[in-house]
């Protein structure tokens, strides 16, 4: 098994030597989108979420290869791996990614990255700008087999991840189905303190509401 191993690795590389993120701001839409996905599909487990793994959809040809900043495979079990090798995942690819744009992005990049989307099987493509605050995005068309852009990404809704875009004159906004938006680690926490707060005042709301009831001589356990 460790011989199996090593050699995947010295023929699918786990690293490029690239960083992952060129800012905080540009690492941080990236953990949110994946977060949020992963908070989606949390109780599936035929859906694979990562960011920034080297994708390799060619067997036996390891130079052809991608990190998306985040993508997402269904038909594909949860687990830890070093690189997403095409064909030791049933041949399935990544149906949907998302890039997220930094200032190091040059068109000629993007446009070798549409490529490899393209031909490589990707059914949804999303790249947010989050320094112009600009949302672009293609859907596979099944006929001709073609990532044909979204004409109007505003409240657009994926097929495949059913999340919808909003796009607010400040930034982005993702919502789940059931509309829950898609929070940073500290709107998380900053939530939970708020509803925490919330939940004590409410007890302590009871509480002396109690007291004071057993003070006229009534046993609130009789209510």
């Amino acid at each position: 098994m460790t011989n199996t191993i090593s050699k995947l690795e010295i023929i699918y590389p786990s690293s490029d030597g690239q960083p992952m993120a060129e800012s905080t701001e540009h690492y941080q839409w990236i953990v949110t989108i994946e977060g949020g996905l992963e908070a989606l599909f949390k109780d599936n487990n035929d859906v694979f979420i990562a960011g920034d793994l080297l994708w390799y959809p060619v067997e036996g040809q390891s130079e052809i290869r991608r990190a998306p900043d985040v993508m997402v495979a269904f038909g594909r079990p949860k687990g830890a791996r070093g690189s997403y090798i095409q064909h030791l995942e049933e041949g399935i690819a990544p149906q949907v990614v998302f890039e997220v744009l930094s200032r190091g992005n040059r068109i000629s990049e993007m446009a070798r990255k549409f490529e490899f989307y393209q031909t490589y099987g990707v059914e949804e493509y999303y790249v947010y700008d989050h320094l112009a605050n600009d949302l672009v995005g293609w859907v596979r068309n099944h006929e001709d087999r073609h990532l044909e852009p979204i004409a109007d990404i505003q409240n657009w809704t994926s097929p495949r991840l059913g999340i919808r875009f909003e796009l607010t004159d400040e930034t982005l906004k993702i919502f789940q189905p059931d509309g829950t938006r898609f929070l940073t680690y500290l709107e998380q926490a900053e939530q939970a303190a708020t509803e925490k707060a919330a939940k004590e005042q409410a007890q302590d709301t009871i509480a002396k509401f109690a007291t004071k009831l057993r003070e006229m001589g009534i046993d609130p356990e009789n209510l």
